[in-house]
């Protein structure tokens, strides 16, 4: 089955408001201009309203969270971000389980699944983010770790969620490192979580699309893409140049 490519900026902690509103316009402008290719931008929180005003003024990207509550509804949580709020300021998209959140804020694969399925509760689509450390890899880990993490999710939600949501692979080693997992061990990796899904439902495995998430850019694209189960990318650093993340998106289009 045929899978439309999607490429997502991830900007983390970084730019100031004026930054923010550039940088999306910019991104905007070369999304535009690329066909059958979904885009979306993830700003810090306190820009999500106008940053997804200046992806609709350029008619250009879609705008997603990086992070979601596991907390359905509304109380006392504070620093809390429902998926009702990200909805309400224009979002469709939640990344739920990146990396740096599980090692340092402790979201442990229960928390991250909670968070999966509030996320779709408010109509977002879940980006879900797996991947393991060196030491897992250098262990021989890998695919016990990628079948827990994906496997407490299924647990929660079934398989049927999946039909609206989007996997990340991101080796934890090759983040912010300017080390990236070669071609073959990206495919790899993306091809063990489609079987995983597949066990359970080899239609939607087939329509999932997963993402790679290892210091993606412009000159490693295209290869990156061209494997079987790459489906795009998880976008960190390089979602902070325009020009670098546009050629990444029109390195996805190519394929």
């Amino acid at each position: 089955m045929p899978r439309t490519p999607l490429v997502a900026a991830n900007w983390k902690m970084h730019t100031t408001h004026e930054e923010a509103d550039r940088l999306a316009r910019e991104i905007a402008a070369g999304a535009a201009a690329v066909q059958d290719v979904d885009v979306v931008v993830c700003p810090p929180s306190c820009y999500l309203m106008p940053v997804g005003a200046a992806l609709a003024e350029q008619k250009g990207g879609a705008l997603g969270s990086q992070d979601v509550s596991e907390i359905v509804g509304t109380g006392a949580h504070t620093g809390d971000i429902s998926g009702a709020m990200v909805r309400d300021c224009g979002g469709t998209y939640a990344i739920v389980g990146h990396s740096e959140r599980r090692a340092t804020r402790g979201e442990d694969d229960a928390c991250v699944a909670r968070k999966f399925e509030a996320a779709q509760a408010a109509g977002l689509i879940p980006i879900l983010c797996v991947g393991e450390t060196l030491e897992e890899r250098d262990g021989g880990e890998t695919d016990a770790v990628l079948a827990r993490q994906l496997g407490a999710v299924l647990e929660q939600v079934g398989i049927a969620a999946f039909a609206t949501a989007v996997v990340a692979y991101e080796p934890v080693w090759a983040i912010g490192t300017g080390r990236s997992a070669s071609p073959e061990q990206a495919q790899a990796a993306h091809a063990r979580l489609r079987a995983t899904l597949a066990a359970s439902d080899a239609k939607i495995a087939d329509s999932v699309r997963i993402l790679y998430g290892g210091s993606v850019k412009a000159d490693n694209a295209a290869e990156l893409f061209a494997q079987d189960d790459v489906d795009g990318g998880l976008i960190g650093g390089a979602s902070l140049k325009a020009e670098q993340f546009n050629a990444i998106v029109k390195a996805a289009g190519n394929h």
